[in-house]
C-alpha cells in the first residue's frame, strides 16, 4: 500500500492540532512563565510543520491518495501485517489481567511461530527475552509492569 504525502500529511496535521489541544488541559505552574505543555506544543509544532510539507508536497504531486498493492489481497501477507499491531492491542487488553511476563511471553511466541521460527528456537528465545526485558524495565529502570496472575510470586 502507498499512501500519498497528501494523505499523510493531513493525518499527521491532525495529530498535531489533537496534541495541541490536549496541552491545553494542562496545569499550569504557578510563578512560572512556561509549564508542562511548553514541549509537547513545541513537538506540535514541529509535526505540524513537517505536515504541511508533506502535504502541499502531496497536493502539487496529483497522485492518487492511496493505491493499494497486489500482497494486501494475499491473506496470509494481509494477516502478517495486521499481527503486529494486533500484538499491541492484545498486549493492551491482556497485559493487566495477565501480567506483562506470561502476556510478552505468549504474544513473542505467537509471533515467532507465525513467522514461522522453529519452536526449539523460538521458545528460549520468547523467554529469554521477555525475562530480559521485564530486567530491564521492572529492575533496572525501575518501571512498575502489570504483574497479573504473578502477583503472588513476584
Amino acid at each position: 500500500m502507498r499512501m500519498n504525502d497528501a494523505l499523510l500529511g493531513a493525518i499527521l496535521l491532525g495529530f498535531a492540532g489533537w496534541v495541541w489541544w490536549l496541552t491545553t488541559y494542562f496545569p499550569a505552574f504557578p510563578g512560572q512563565d512556561y509549564g508542562p505543555n511548553l514541549f509537547p506544543r513545541i513537538l506540535a509544532a514541529g509535526i505540524g510543520l513537517c505536515a504541511l510539507t508533506l502535504l502541499l508536497r502531496g497536493l502539487r504531486a496529483r497522485q492518487p491518495l492511496l493505491v493499494v498493492e497486489g500482497w494486501m489481497a494475499q491473506p496470509a501477507r494481509l494477516a502478517s501485517f495486521l499481527l503486529i499491531p494486533g500484538a499491541a492491542l492484545a498486549y493492551i487488553l491482556l497485559s493487566d489481567p495477565l501480567g506483562f511476563i506470561p502476556t510478552a511471553f505468549l504474544l513473542l511466541l505467537g509471533l515467532f511461530l507465525w513467522f514461522q521460527a522453529r519452536p526449539a528456537v523460538a521458545l528460549p528465545v520468547a523467554a529469554g527475552m521477555t525475562l530480559l526485558v521485564h530486567w530491564f524495565f521492572a529492575g533496572l529502570m525501575r518501571v512498575p509492569l502489570p504483574r497479573g496472575i504473578l502477583d503472588s510470586v513476584l
